[in-house]
């Protein structure tokens, strides 16, 4: 099986299917080896993502039903299905959740309380036993019925973070005739994918790679006295992140550190959640299993000395606490960085992605070398996906900054910008320029409630969101900021323009975000999932 380039078809309302049929003989010309299929299974109705499956035992209705699939697999010149192994929909609608015996037997409950393990802080995704073998058969059923009869060539996995036993669940799937898995694990810098039966991960290590190239290193002392300058925020990004984590580990995952507190009383365990420097390590209580990077990552997280010996299996008898630990690692991990730190620090935008760290200004060109040696053969290869923050262009375009510093701090001076809300927003209307103003408008309403700083989705400040909008639309009017736009961006085309060379050239396996081909200029989703003028495309 050869894999050229996969190509992310985001199915929903606006593409099911067949209209997904219809692009097959387009997707064929440009070399695309394989249909990369956003979640297909029964989700919940009107579903614009497929996230929140309902029931994985059926294909879903609404993009069509299994006859429309198995037809969309024949004439494609090849399938990769994305899928949910770690939650499904905590609703009246799903069979297995409405039915009290099935819910005990299929998702993980908390036997006091009868609360349910979360995807991340949303209540109605729950957490699935996916580790118990007869869990898996019936979850797994028909994916693997699509597989046997090679009507897909292999599946993305969802956030193996979350399962109990990630290389459990790998094996099996390896073991059952799956051969080619992608995980859509964050591999922090300097952190190596674990030796699992898998291709390799959905390539954002390559993304913050690429992109970091083409931030000029020598531009950081000026972009970092910039900020502080119209933001006062002196603090590495570190300490930023940090303390974000921190907060979301003592507010919204209070339910998660009562459980674990119920298994194991420690003072801090807040603290240790949050002191992680990678989304969990994955050591196996049942196999005994402690490789030498759980022990270092462990050993440089900030342990009591009890925990840390529980953890590393050195005090046995706590074996669903070790597994639980690993388990909320991760989601306060993603919730305190990516979905609140990213929003709170605004030195460069561009640096501010999935599995980036903003306060890594660039990499040499050994680096990158470096990183593209050890990639694997078939490591999918990607610079926007259905959950970067920006799209390629975008990143690539507010990149460019770097390469003039003078001229950007001109701008913002000019501008008299004041506090990090009002930087974040320039840096938003200068990247994604022409920019209509509603959606600068429901972008500006979901950074200042992500970033819990100015707003918050639990106790929003429409007030102060209206004023960031209101300052946003006037810089969409002004003159000075349009002509800056119309130097930056033959700048930011040639890095997008280099990053794609990259992609498809670099050792492993492309992966194109549907209708990336022709310059798109995204912001985070559900920006990123307007209609693709698909017609433009094929005509070009």
């Amino acid at each position: 099986m050869t894999f050229r380039c996969l190509y992310r078809l985001q199915l929903g309302p606006g593409l099911d299917f067949a209209a997904a049929r219809r692009l097959v003989p387009y997707v064929r010309e440009l070399g695309v080896s394989h249909l990369y299929l956003s979640p297909s299974l029964q989700a919940r109705p009107g579903s614009t993502h497929g996230y929140d499956v309902i029931d994985p035992t059926r294909v879903s209705g609404e993009l069509g039903g299994e006859d429309e699939l198995r037809a969309l697999c024949r004439e494609a010149p090849g399938v990769v299905l994305d899928i949910v192994p770690n939650h499904m929909a905590a609703d009246g609608a799903n069979p297995f959740w409405a039915d009290e015996e099935l819910r005990a037997r299929f998702f993980d409950l908390d036997p006091a309380t009868g609360r349910h393990r979360r995807f991340f802080t949303i209540d109605d995704l729950a957490g699935v036993r996916v580790e118990d073998p007869e869990v898996f058969e019936v979850t797994h059923r028909k994916v693997l019925e699509l597989a046997a009869e090679g009507l897909i060539d292999g599946v993305r996995v969802d956030h193996p973070d979350g399962l109990a036993d990630p290389r459990g669940y790998l094996e099996r799937l390896r073991a059952r005739g799956l051969e080619h898995v992608w995980v859509e694990k964050i591999l922090e810098p300097g952190e190596e994918l674990r030796d699992w039966p898998v291709e390799g991960t959905t390539g954002y290590e390559f993304l913050n790679d690429v992109l970091g190239l083409f931030v000029d290193p020598a531009a950081e002392g000026a972009f970092s006295g910039l900020y502080r300058e119209v933001s006062g925020e002196t603090r590495p990004f570190a300490e930023v992140a940090h303390e974000a984590k921190l907060e979301l580990a003592r507010s919204d995952f209070r339910p998660e550190v009562e459980r674990l507190r119920a298994l194991l009383e420690r003072p801090g365990l807040e603290e240790a959640l949050a002191s992680f420097h990678v989304y969990r390590t994955y050591v196996e209580p049942e196999a005994g299993r402690v490789e030498p990077a759980d022990r270092a990552e462990v050993e440089r997280a900030r342990l009591d000395d009890r925990l840390a010996r529980v953890l590393l299996l050195e005090e046995r008898g706590h074996d669903e606490l070790v597994t639980r630990f690993q388990q909320t690692t991760g989601p306060v991990m993603a919730k305190g960085v990516e979905d609140t730190a990213f929003y709170r620090y605004s030195r460069l935008l561009a640096l501010n992605e999935v599995g980036g760290d903003p306060g890594r200004f660039g990499l040499s060109l050994d680096e990158f070398h470096t990183a593209q040696a050890t990639r694997r053969p078939n490591a999918l290869l990607t610079t926007f996906t259905h959950d970067t923050k920006r799209s390629a262009d975008v990143r690539a375009r507010l990149a460019a900054l770097t390469w003039i510093p003078e001229d950007w701090a001109a701008l913002v001076r000019s501008l008299a910008v004041e506090g990090d809300d009002e930087y974040h927003v320039l840096q938003t209307v200068v990247g994604a320029w022409p920019l209509e103003p509603g959606r600068l408008d429901a972008y500006v309403e979901k950074a200042l409630r992500e970033g819990r700083r100015t707003s918050s989705w639990a106790e929003p400040d429409e007030a102060a969101e209206r004023r960031v909008q209101a300052y946003g639309r006037r810089l969409l009017e002004r003159r000075e900021v349009e002509r800056f736009v119309e130097r930056l961006r033959p700048l930011g085309r040639r890095i997008a323009l280099a990053q794609a060379l990259l992609k498809l050239t670099s050792p492993g396996v492309p992966d194109v975000y549907g209708g990336d081909e022709l310059e798109t200029l995204a912001l985070v989703d559900p920006d990123n999932r307007r209609p693709v003028d698909w017609d433009l495309r094929i005509r070009a």
